[in-house]
C-alpha cells in the first residue's frame, strides 16, 4: 500500500567545513534539537534513456531512516515534490509501476545511480515544541551503475514539516543567507549526480519542423498535447481532482487539431490515431460526466428549501454516486491499463518522431494556420444556424449538441494558433469559449433531466415520494430555455466579423 506525502524543501551549497548559524534567531523558531546522524543508502531507478529524470521524476529504494521503503516523487513546483512511498521490497511495487506506465511503457527501469549519505539532523521547533521543519546536513558520496564516474558533495537541506506556515522557512533561509550559505542550483540529490557523473537526461529527439512555418507551429501544439496526456496520466492513476478532465481535454485538443490542421499533417497516418484518441476520450468521458453529472445534481438538491425536499432523496442520490462512480472508475483505469493505450501512446511518439508533414506544412505559419481558423470558426456557424432553425424538442437538443462540439473544435483551433497570431487569435477563442460554456450548460440540462427521470422512476417503484426529482425535472427544463434564449446574443459577440478578418492583419 502506498501513500502520499507532500515535500516542500529547500537544498543550500555546503562543504564538510561549513558552520550553522544559530537558527533559534530565525523568526518562529524558539529551539533546536539535535537528532544525531543517520546513514542512507538509496539506487535510483530510470529507464536505460533517463525518461523519468528528463521529465524530473525520481524513482529510488532507499534503507536507513525512518521511511525507508520505495520513494516516487512527482515536481509539483520549485520545491514542491509529491513524494508517494510503499514497503520496502525486493521489486518495484505494482503502485508505483502503474503511476510510471505512461513514460516507462512496456519496458523496465534499471538502477542508475547510488547515493550514500551521512544525514546530520536537527529539528527546529516553535515556543510550543511543535516540529517546525527539519534541516539535515548531508555528506552524499554518489556512483553511476550505469557506466561513469563519481563525485560527492556536501548539502544542507531544510524540509518543511506537515501543517506548517512555508514563511518559516523563509526565516531560516535568511539566517542562512547571513552565514553566506547559498542555495543550490541543483534541483535534486539525483540531478546533481547524473550531472557529475556522466550524459545527463536529453528529450528524445523531435522533428520540428522549419522555424516559422506552419509545419512548425502545429508539431509544437502536438507536442504539448502528447505530453500532457502523459503527465495527467498518473494523476489520474492518483485519483487527483480534476485529473480526469484535464486527459480528457489534452486528447481532445490532440484529435481536434488533427482535423482542424489536416492540410498540414497527412490525415492517412493522423485519422487512425484520432478514432484511438476519441475511443480514450470515451472511456474517460463516463468518469468525467458522471463527476459533472454528480456535482450538478447535488448543488440542484442543496439549492431545495427543506419543505421540498420528500422522501429519502439525497440518501438515494448518494447511493446512485457511488455506484456509477466506482463503475466509472474501473473503467478508466482498465483502459490506461490496456494494451490499445500503449499502442497509442508508441504511435503518437512515432508520429512525433517522423511527422507526416504535408505540402502546406512549408506555408508561413501566419497565413495557414489563420485560414483553418476561419474554416473551423465558419463550421460552427453553420451548425448553430442549423439548431436554432429547428422547433424546440429533441432535434434541436441534437443539434446544439453537435454545435457544442463545434464551438470547441474552433476555440481550440484558435488557441493552437495562439503563440502565431497573437491577440485576435486568443480574442476569437476567449468568445467562441463564452458560446461552448452556454451550450454546454445547455447539454449538462438535458442530460440531468435523463437523469432525474430515471431517479423518479426508481424511486416511485421503492415507493418513494417522485416529487422532488419532478421539481428538479422542471427546473433543468427552465435551465435549458435559458440557454437557448441566451444564445443569439453570445453567438452575436463570437460571430462579429472584425474577430475573423483581425487573423489575417
Amino acid at each position: 500500500m502506498a501513500d502520499t506525502k507532500r515535500e516542500i524543501e529547500r537544498k543550500y551549497e555546503a562543504t564538510p567545513r561549513t558552520a550553522l548559524p544559530d537558527l533559534t534567531r530565525a523568526a518562529g523558531v524558539a529551539s533546536v534539537t539535535d537528532e544525531g546522524v543517520t546513514e542512507l543508502d538509496a539506487v535510483y531507478y530510470d529507464t536505460p534513456d533517463l525518461r523519468l529524470a528528463a521529465d524530473a521524476l525520481t524513482l529510488r529504494r532507499r534503507t536507513g531512516g525512518a521511511d525507508a521503503g520505495w520513494h516516487l516523487k512527482f515536481p509539483v513546483a520549485s520545491g514542491i515534490r509529491d513524494e508517494i512511498r510503499a514497503p520496502l521490497s525486493d521489486t518495484l511495487p505494482r503502485s508505483l509501476a502503474g503511476l510510471l506506465r505512461s513514460r516507462v511503457r512496456d519496458g523496465e527501469v534499471v538502477p542508475v545511480v547510488r547515493l550514500r549519505s551521512a544525514r546530520d539532523v536537527r529539528h527546529l521547533h516553535d515556543a510550543d515544541g511543535a516540529l517546525l521543519a527539519e534541516l539535515s546536513v548531508d555528506a552524499v558520496h554518489a556512483e553511476r551503475l550505469t557506466g561513469g564516474g563519481e563525485t560527492a558533495w556536501t548539502e544542507i537541506e531544510v524540509e518543511l514539516a506537515d501543517d506548517t506556515d512555508p514563511a518559516i522557512l523563509d526565516a531560516v533561509e535568511k539566517r542562512l543567507r547571513k552565514a553566506g550559505i547559498r542555495p543550490s542550483d541543483a534541483p535534486s540529490k539525483l540531478a546533481r549526480a547524473l550531472a557529475e557523473t556522466g550524459p545527463e537526461p536529453q528529450a528524445p529527439p523531435v522533428q520540428p519542423g522549419t522555424p516559422g512555418t506552419a509545419g512548425a507551429a502545429v508539431l509544437a501544439y502536438v507536442r504539448a498535447q502528447v505530453d500532457a496526456i502523459v503527465a495527467h496520466d498518473p494523476a489520474v492513476r492518483r485519483d487527483l481532482p480534476d485529473a480526469v478532465h484535464q486527459l480528457r481535454v489534452a486528447c481532445r485538443r490532440l484529435r481536434s487539431a488533427f482535423k482542424t490542421y489536416r492540410k498540414v499533417l497527412d490525415r492517412e497516418v493522423t485519422d487512425p490515431i484520432g478514432e484511438e484518441l476519441k475511443w480514450l476520450a470515451g472511456e474517460l468521458g463516463v468518469a468525467r460526466d458522471q463527476e459533472v453529472l454528480d456535482e450538478r445534481l447535488r448543488a440542484r438538491l442543496d439549492d431545495l428549501p427543506r419543505t421540498l425536499l420528500l422522501g429519502p432523496a439525497r440518501a438515494r442520490l448518494r447511493r446512485r454516486d457511488a455506484a456509477h462512480g466506482r463503475n466509472a472508475r474501473r473503467q478508466v483505469l482498465a483502459a490506461l491499463d490496456s494494451a490499445r493505450y500503449l499502442d497509442l501512446l508508441g504511435r503518437l511518439d512515432a508520429l512525433l518522431a517522423g511527422p507526416p508533414l504535408r505540402a502546406d506544412a512549408e506555408g508561413t505559419a501566419h497565413g495557414v494556420l489563420a485560414a483553418a481558423v476561419r474554416k473551423d470558426h465558419d463550421r460552427l456557424a453553420r451548425r448553430i444556424g442549423r439548431a436554432v432553425a429547428l422547433d424546440p424538442g429533441h432535434e434541436r437538443d441534437l443539434a446544439l449538441h453537435e454545435a457544442r462540439k463545434a464551438a470547441k473544435r474552433a476555440r481550440y483551433a484558435a488557441e493552437a494558433a495562439r503563440p502565431t497570431l497573437g491577440k485576435p487569435a486568443r480574442k476569437l477563442a476567449k468568445r467562441v469559449k463564452a458560446v461552448q460554456s452556454l451550450l454546454g450548460e445547455h447539454q449538462d440540462a438535458v442530460v440531468a433531466r435523463d437523469a432525474l427521470r430515471e431517479l423518479a422512476i426508481v424511486a416511485h417503484g421503492a415507493g418513494e415520494s417522485a416529487f422532488t426529482w419532478g421539481l428538479l425535472y422542471g427546473r433543468e427544463e427552465a435551465a435549458a430555455d435559458a440557454a437557448e434564449r441566451e444564445l443569439p446574443a453570445v453567438w452575436a459577440r463570437a460571430s462579429a466579423p472584425e474577430l475573423t478578418a483581425a487573423l489575417t492583419r
